[in-house]
């Protein structure tokens, strides 16, 4: 399971669990609502660390292949493809 579906999964169920804990609070559901995502939040800033910074982590990676990427379709667009090749069947 990917990182971020872990970290959502993460922040829905502390959003969850707070509402849950809120519930028998006599207020406004709006009130409570709110609440419960302030919490959540600052809960999830504490207690799902090790999942947010995988999920940085991972993003960073696709960010990286995805430049790397965009680097190579550019630079064979611009005709550099060619000599890379020609170079390769000459050292081959």
């Amino acid at each position: 399971m990917s990182a971020a579906v872990k970290y959502t999964l993460g922040r829905i169920g502390l959003f969850v669990g707070v509402l849950a804990a809120l519930w028998f609070v006599d207020m406004n559901m709006f009130l409570r609502l709110m609440l419960a995502l302030v919490f959540s939040a600052a809960l999830s800033f504490f207690l799902l660390r090790g999942w947010r910074d995988e999920m940085a982590g991972e993003m960073a990676e696709a960010s990286e292949r995805r430049r790397a990427e965009k680097d190579r379709l550019r630079s064979a667009l611009a005709g550099d493809d060619q000599a890379e090749h020609t170079d390769e069947r000459r050292e081959g």
